[in-house]
């Protein structure tokens, strides 16, 4: 695992501490109908990967939970990364992405039939990368691809210590190397990739103080990251935050309260700091009780929300 911390300059400006939220973060601006979506997965208590497409219109609109049994063992998975969801000719899709099974970082990926159920031709095959995994709060990998192929350009893997200490991991070959960490994120609940390009990363982050953020990492080494503030309340209530991208420059962000069991959907318009257009587009149908929810991303996904 990593041994090189980075201290991150004005992390003080992540740790904003603040009085009594004014409203609750799902109170914000209600918008217009946005035809937008994204695609929510998560892994059950079963092991059973799900998958639900979240309309971004007013009022939100779900479509149903498709369930593929059988990925993994129940309770097995610890964390997991965005998956990947490609088309395959046999009619089913090809899926892949990063867990955490036994403490233990391992690339995961299998085939499923038209039907939705893993192909038994093309069975689940998690490759172990590596040891040193269990004192993590998340992990998420970012795969630049070629607009044409898909092919992935560059991957880097994050990831953030039960300390709050902040590692990057990049793929070099087959093989992940350190590339860097930082501290100064420790008051941090969750983060979401938002922006990407040949040159950075950026996640779309809440503290506990109530606070939401872009914060963008360079892909240069030394690791180094600078952020922006969009909101100073109202945004604690969310223990997790997924994005996904809406338009030329604009994104869908949903926020999980586990408190509540609840999901609410935003349309972020350009994240530019403070003048940061949000639109609430309100609850999402349904009830959130899985322990693990991530993003399905399509073959070229692209991210521009900042």
């Amino acid at each position: 695992m990593f041994r090189k911390t980075i201290s991150l300059a004005g992390a003080a400006a992540l740790t904003v501490t603040l009085g009594s939220a004014l409203a609750p973060a799902y109170a914000e601006t209600s918008a217009a109908s946005a035809p937008c979506q994204l695609d929510l997965g998560s892994v059950t208590s079963a092991g059973a990967h799900t998958s639900q497409t979240i309309y971004a219109t007013t009022p939100v609109t779900a479509g149903a939970v498709r369930t593929t049994t059988g990925v993994y063992q129940p309770g097995q998975v610890q964390h997991t990364t965005t998956f990947r969801n490609r088309y395959a000719v046999s009619g089913g899709n090809i899926r892949s992405g990063l867990v955490v099974l036994g403490g233990a970082l391992y690339d995961s990926g299998y085939q499923t039939t038209a039907a939705g159920q893993v192909d038994p031709k093309y069975p689940v095959v998690n490759r172990r990368i590596g040891g040193g995994w269990s004192e993590y709060r998340w992990i998420e990998q970012s795969v630049q691809t070629a607009l044409m192929t898909g092919e992935p350009l560059r991957t880097n893997l994050y990831a953030q210590r039960t300390d709050g200490t902040f590692y990057r991991h990049t793929k070099v070959g087959n093989s992940w190397r350190n590339s860097g960490g930082m501290g100064g994120l420790t008051t941090m609940k969750s983060f979401a990739l938002i922006d990407r390009d040949s040159g950075h990363d950026t996640f779309l982050a809440n503290n506990r103080a109530g606070g939401l953020y872009t914060v963008r990492i360079p892909t240069a080494e030394p690791m180094r990251a600078s952020s922006k503030v969009l909101r100073t309340s109202t945004w604690q209530v969310f223990e997790q935050l997924i994005v996904t991208s809406c338009g030329s420059n604009d994104s869908v962000v949903l926020g999980i309260d586990r408190d509540t069991k609840s999901a609410y959907l935003y349309l972020l318009r350009h994240a530019n700091g403070t003048a940061t257009v949000i639109e609430g587009l309100g609850k999402v149908p349904g009830t959130f009780t899985a322990s693990k929810y991530f993003r399905w991303a399509p073959e070229v996904d692209i991210l521009n929300g900042e």
